[in-house]
């Protein structure tokens, strides 16, 4: 009881997360006969492991592909495909993020690379200035969905034991339906912002193709070789790395020799940053364990629930709840050991309950107070956290009905899955 209260007071002051759970982890080892040395053996224990490495590979893939200015690139290529419809260009910001899932795997780097053309853009044709950042940060939720994907291979290294691969597959159904979502009602509810623009040639298109076939090829090259069994999730994030680094240096040229310690600089941080929160999470986890809080949780909750579709709907309120205050990997981290036992005993598919939770916490990115693609998207277009998180309500709710359709009909998540064999 002493940790938990800690970590509440320390989160409540905004400490950070890292910080907060090793100082409620020291607080509850001053109540038992451990010594505080464990905390580092098991810190260095929770990192020691190859599926890890897949966590800054993949980071450094994405920052390889973003400094070599495929940003441009991918936009040209949805305008292309989407730019003639209603709400032309808010329809290529939602497309555009489909394509840009498939690079980086994080909301935050789709809402900071994307936002910094789409915001202006958006404004000058017509869209109020809010409506363009809250929608770039809408549409920044399919990044995590779409593969590869940091928050489906940091689910795989809790869970030890769920399929990177089957995961992968699953989520690149609810991507493309939460696309689809947004397009309807930017269709229905933005069309009046802006004209509509004359469609492409054949010719003009296929140009757009050409221009952006490396960055379109790189998530088929990745996710299909570790469907063929050629590598391992984590020697694909290598492979990731290395094709983002050849693709820019040698295929578009436009990543030079001078720019590799920034980017390798910027990678590191992002990275170290989700491996000290993954340290610290292991030294509680092992402490939960060790104290049974998972198996006592999961009796209790067992003895009052029990049908799947309940537990699905207290987990789907609790975690939008959590998403509020918890950036969405450390509510990962904190909460799938308790609950993930609970989904397996009630017969509930991993996959299933995988992309479900991610879904969750990835919607907590750009809902207020704390989701974080809201300070990013405000930071790039400056009209108030405020505007924002108004303007984009009406996409939450789209959001929250795309969450239900994959909470509710699981085949939408496991059939291609099961179409690959797994």
């Amino acid at each position: 009881m002493l940790g938990f209260m800690i970590l509440l007071a320390l989160l409540i002051l905004g400490s950070p997360i890292a910080f907060s759970i090793l100082i409620a982890v020291l607080g509850y080892l001053s109540q038992t006969p451990f010594s505080v040395s464990l905390v580092g053996q098991r810190l260095f224990s929770g990192l020691d492991s190859f599926a890890i490495l897949a966590i800054p590979l993949f980071v450094l893939a994405g920052e390889l592909m973003n400094e070599s200015g495929i940003t441009g690139r991918i936009i040209r290529f949805a305008n292309a495909c989407v730019g003639h419809m209603k709400a032309g260009l808010a329809q290529v910001n939602i497309w555009a993020s489909v394509i840009f899932a498939g690079l980086s795997g994080s909301a935050v780097a789709d809402t900071s690379a994307l936002g910094r053309i789409f915001i202006p853009e958006m404004e000058k044709e017509g869209y109020p200035r809010d409506f363009a950042a809250a929608l770039t940060a809408a549409s920044s939720v399919i990044g995590p969905m779409i593969p590869p994907s940091i928050p489906v291979i940091i689910y795989a290294l809790i869970t030890s034991g769920v399929s990177v691969p089957a995961l992968f597959l699953a989520g690149v159904a609810p991507g493309i339906l939460l696309a689809i979502g947004l397009s309807l009602y930017v269709r229905a509810k933005a069309a009046h912002y802006a004209p509509m623009h004359e469609r492409l040639s054949f010719k003009e298109r296929m140009i757009a193709f050409k221009d952006a076939w490396v960055p379109l090829f790189m998530p088929i090259f990745i996710v299909g070789s570790i469907l063929t069994g050629i590598v391992t999730p984590t020697e694909a994030a290598a492979l990731a790395a290395g094709y983002a680094l050849i693709a820019g240096m040698f295929v578009l040229k436009s990543l030079h020799l001078r720019a590799l310690p920034n980017v390798f600089i910027r990678a590191m941080r992002d990275s170290s940053v989700i491996l000290i929160i993954i340290g610290v999470i292991s030294v509680a986890n092992w402490l939960l364990t060790f104290s049974q809080v998972p198996q006592k949780v999961s009796e209790m909750v067992l003895a009052e629930v029990t049908s799947p579709w309940m537990f699905l709907l207290a987990v789907n309120v609790i975690l939008l709840v959590v998403g509020l205050f918890l950036e969405g990997i450390a509510a990962m981290l904190i909460l799938l050991p308790i609950l993930h036992p609970i989904a397996m005993q009630l017969g509930l598919d991993p996959v299933h309950f995988g992309i479900v939770v991610i879904f969750n916490l990835m919607i907590g990115l750009v809902t207020p107070p704390m989701g974080i693609c809201l300070f990013v998207s405000n930071s790039i277009a400056n009209v108030g956290v405020g505007a924002i998180s108004r303007r984009i309500m009406p996409l939450f709710i789209v959001e929250l009905i795309v969450l239900g359709i994959v909470t509710f009909i699981p085949e939408t998540v496991t059939f291609l899955p099961r179409l690959f064999g797994y």
